[in-house]
């Protein structure tokens, strides 16, 4: 019975200074905040010292703590210092009226100046109006009036106002300095001048320490090099850098770059575009497309990728490049003087509506304006295939002028759907006239099957072998075959055959060529 009597003792007292825990925590907190608030409020009763005045006056009529101070007045009230030639001072409400060469002085690098001064010490917040300049080491706030919060440090006016941040000159009708954070918010007809570029904008945040500008809303750059709008984004006045973003384009006077996000350091001249992009030259009318791209701008070169177009402008027949991977260098030829030369790799597809390709990898040389197809390249002109080990596609007037097939040249077209005319030889030239093949010309082990065809249908078909070629073309169609060099050839009649009514290595890719501009993304 004495154990389980003590058990029950041992619970009751633990309980019991539990309970006297509690109690004492509910009744010492309340003084803690009362002491906590108690300490605050001294503190921001402190009195608004008089440290100097050449001459100090009461006059009871206006109240019983008002004091006149005229003559080099100096007064203090926590960390700010106040200056002035004259001063109404009610002690009770802690409150100064000022006059005449107004000045606030806190933290030893924050001067106010101005030609009259409301402060109330209860809120520490001060009103300064007249020549009103506010300077804060190397910024320097020109306005007509600012209201200025001394215990946060947070300046503003509404009513126009002018920085000058080193090289940068700031103005709006509405801003707002936040000194801790070095920030200016400005808002309604922003401007910034610099030696190289204007900025105008709505709204704009500006960081006077990194001299880094923000964009929030509309909003261009103008300079002698560079032109930007944008409506979210920043750019950093000092070293040159912008990351900008909504709608967002530059224009760096040798490309027009445009993109969900953009990156550009000018002075390196190096760039990144992120989605739905867009680099045009307008100089040579050429636009370039895709989700990701990198970009110098001098010496001129790009990479796009991610669904990568490369488009050249024609007002008759505008070209379309689709590959994995666009790129665009600058080079020079052997005078000197530079041209752009353009690859694409992997998965290589063409479409215009007089001459659709498809290959693995090509180039475009500006110099010579010649577009080269590598591996297993494929052209499609109105109703003829061509192939061969590579296609050089000569063009002029932004239209192909010529078309050489290297190496096992083969061109077929669709009579019907079961009979091909076909072409084959060593080397091929493919002659243009407003971007329509016209003349086919043969060069070496020449074969050919044609089938004849009159007015109530056909009449047969023709095999021959001739060192030299030439076919004439007129809508895809042959008008005229001349054979040249001890050629051989037999007339068959049409159904007779039909296993030998192709070449070796005939292979239709109808199922391969783009039908339209969409067809160069189909896989």
């Amino acid at each position: 019975m004495a154990e389980i009597n003590y058990k029950k003792n041992y619970h009751y007292f633990f309980y019991f200074r539990l309970y006297v825990l509690c109690c004492l925590i509910l009744f010492l907190f309340p003084l803690i905040i009362y002491s906590q608030t108690t300490d605050r409020n001294k503190k921001s009763k402190k009195i608004i010292e008089i440290i100097h005045s050449d001459s100090l006056g009461q006059e009871g009529k206006i109240s019983s703590d008002f004091r006149r101070l005229l003559g080099h007045v100096q007064l203090r009230h926590e960390d700010a210092l106040m200056f002035c030639d004259s001063a109404h001072y009610f002690a009770s409400i802690k409150r100064v009226i000022a006059f005449s060469k107004v000045h606030i002085k806190q933290a030893d690098t924050l001067d106010l100046y101005g030609n009259y001064l409301l402060y109330d010490g209860n809120e520490r917040k001060a009103v300064v109006k007249g020549n009103v300049e506010f300077i804060d080491k190397k910024t320097h706030l020109y306005t007509k009036e600012i209201n200025y919060d001394v215990s946060n440090k947070v300046a503003s006016y509404t009513d126009s106002g002018k920085i000058i941040n080193e090289k940068n000159t700031l103005t709006s009708i509405i801003g707002v300095y936040y000194v801790s954070q070095k920030m200016f918010h400005f808002k309604d007809s922003v401007r910034v001048v610099n030696p190289e570029y204007v900025m105008t904008g709505d709204t704009m945040d500006y960081n006077t320490e990194s001299g880094t500008a923000f964009f929030n809303g509309p909003s261009k750059v103008k300079g002698d090099s560079i032109y930007l709008y944008c409506e979210k984004g920043w750019y950093n006045t000092k070293k040159d850098v912008m990351r900008i973003w909504k709608k967002s384009y530059i224009d760096n006077k040798k490309q027009i770059i445009r993109g969900d996000s953009l990156f550009f350091d000018n002075i390196s001249g190096y760039g990144q575009a992120f989605r739905n992009i867009t680099i045009a030259d307008t100089t040579n009318q050429v636009l370039v497309q895709g989700n990701y791209a990198w970009y110098y701008k001098t010496p001129e070169r790009f990479m796009v990728t991610d669904k990568a177009v490369f488009i050249q402008v024609s007002k008759n027949d505008s070209l379309f490049l689709h590959a994995d991977t666009i790129s665009s260098l600058t080079a020079l030829n052997k005078t000197g003087i530079p041209y752009r030369l353009v690859r694409a790799f992997y998965k290589c597809k063409i479409f215009s509506s007089g001459l659709q390709a498809k290959c693995d990898s090509l180039s475009y040389s500006f110099q010579d304006s010649v577009i080269r197809l590598y591996h297993k390249p494929v052209l499609w002109s109105e109703v003829n295939q061509m192939t061969s080990d590579s296609i050089a596609i000569f063009t002029k007037n932004r239209m192909a002028d010529k078309m050489k097939l290297f190496n096992s040249a083969f061109i077929i077209a669709l009579v019907d759907s079961i009979r091909y005319n076909q072409i084959k030889g060593r080397n091929m030239t493919g002659y243009f006239k407003d971007n329509k093949m016209y003349k086919i010309s043969i060069e070496g082990n020449g074969e050919t099957i044609y089938f004849l065809v009159d007015k109530q249908g056909q009449v047969g078909w023709n095999k021959a072998k001739c060192s030299r070629i030439d076919i004439y073309v007129d809508n895809g169609k042959i008008m005229e075959i001349e054979e040249y060099q001890n050629p051989e050839g037999v007339l068959n009649p049409p159904w007779t055959d039909l296993d030998k009514q192709q070449l070796p290595g005939f292979s239709w890719l109808d199922k391969l060529r783009p039908k339209n501009k969409s067809d160069i993304f189909r896989k």
